[in-house]
């Protein structure tokens, strides 16, 4: 994977001026403010641009550099990071601030060790900010980098094996301009997300095709290899929608079933999981899930007694919601349950159903949420 001197030469110069004459006007572009920087790859781990901006945007509002970021409290930054998702990452950021802050003046480490220290960074995230921030000659190597590099030299296999990735990391280190690091590795990130995509690559508008083996070979479409996609997982939640005479409800952390993966160790109301098996079934005219054995309800009312000390309530079944996290398919089986009083408890909090974004909360809370409000307003 080592093209010419003179190849070299042609393809840096053309992906360079492509890159500076095309490329998109994003925020964290706008500058080299390595917080911003920073910030914006966190949040591109695993969620599209177009979902990341408005999430940047606030959050840059609320603490506009780190020592704001460190100074906040916990539950302030997931309350702003709150429907953005992989709740760990804006755990590890926050911890990262206060690192950056008490050991590092508040700057952003320069040296590559001192950056990989910190919660949440990796190898890539950390070249990544340290080639766009200060031109640090590293080479960033994400998914659609090593794409566009498995067509560039028809790279057969598994991208994501230990040995095909390192040469690809090494590829990469080859092609990478030791004086224009930053905006060379965002033209690779560019070109793979928007020419060199996964599916119909836009061959005809890519700036270095004549380079590409791939497209020499006629496989451009068939590269790189499709990975083996994980088997999904079925999971069904019951949520206990407790409201009280004033239309307060009460949202909790007591860890539940699947409460790490589902509700990110945020707010929550009251859920436990219910075992799947054969006979459970979808009622697609109401919209609910019935269960032979151990009903949800059934299930939910233990959960509640042994959690909370609840007596028992009747549970009026709600129409169900369906989310999915990662390879979960997962089915939310809301229950209404009126009290006239609600508990207090150290682990919850009790407030307006209606004003739920108070606290920080995740997708599948704010699903419930809307179920119980249409159901309460019918």
């Amino acid at each position: 994977m080592s093209p010419s001197p003179r190849q070299l030469a042609s393809l840096r110069r053309n992906l360079l001026a492509w890159y500076r004459a095309n490329r998109r006007d994003l925020p964290w572009r706008r500058g080299r403010d390595p917080y911003r920087i920073w910030l914006a790859e966190i949040m591109l781990q695993q969620t599209r641009i177009a979902a990341v901006l408005p999430y940047y945007e606030r959050f840059l509002e609320r603490f506009p550099n780190v020592r704001e970021l460190a100074r906040a409290r916990e539950s302030e930054v997931l309350k702003y990071w709150a429907g953005l998702g992989y709740y760990s990452r804006a755990r590890n950021l926050h911890r990262a601030a206060k690192i950056i802050v008490q050991d590092h003046c508040a700057q952003f480490p320069r040296e590559l060790k001192q950056a990989l220290a910190l919660p949440g960074i990796g190898p890539y995230t950390a070249a990544a900010i340290l080639s766009i921030a200060f031109d640090v000659p590293l080479a960033a190597l994400d998914g659609n980098v090593a794409r566009v590099l498995a067509r560039l030299f028809a790279v057969r296999g598994d991208l994501r094996a230990p040995t095909t990735w390192r040469k690809l990391a090494a590829a990469a280190q080859t092609l990478l301009p030791s004086r224009t690091s930053g905006d060379w590795n965002q033209a690779m990130m560019e070109l793979g997300e928007t020419i060199c995509t996964p599916r119909s690559p836009n061959c005809a508008a890519c700036p270095i095709a004549r380079h590409c083996k791939a497209r020499a070979l006629g496989i451009a479409e068939k590269l790189p290899a499709a990975r083996q996609k994980r088997a999904p997982a079925n999971v069904h939640i019951a949520a206990a929608v407790l409201v009280d005479t004033r239309g307060n409800t009460l949202l909790t952390k007591i860890p539940g079933a699947h409460d790490s993966v589902l509700f990110s160790r945020l707010w929550q109301f009251p859920a436990v999981a219910i075992a799947s098996n054969g006979n459970s079934k979808r009622d697609p005219a109401q919209g609910s899930v019935h269960h032979s054995a151990n009903s949800a309800a059934d299930k939910l009312a233990e959960h509640l007694r042994a959690s909370l000390g609840i007596p028992e309530q009747a549970l009026t079944p709600l129409p169900v919601a369906a989310h999915t996290v990662t390879f979960r398919r997962i089915t939310l089986a809301p229950f209404l349950a009126r009290v006239s009083r609600l508990p207090k408890r150290p682990c919850c909090r009790t407030l307006p159903l209606a004003k739920l974004a108070r606290l920080p909360i995740s997708s599948a809370t704010k699903k419930i949420a809307r179920v119980a409000i249409n159901a309460l307003a019918q």
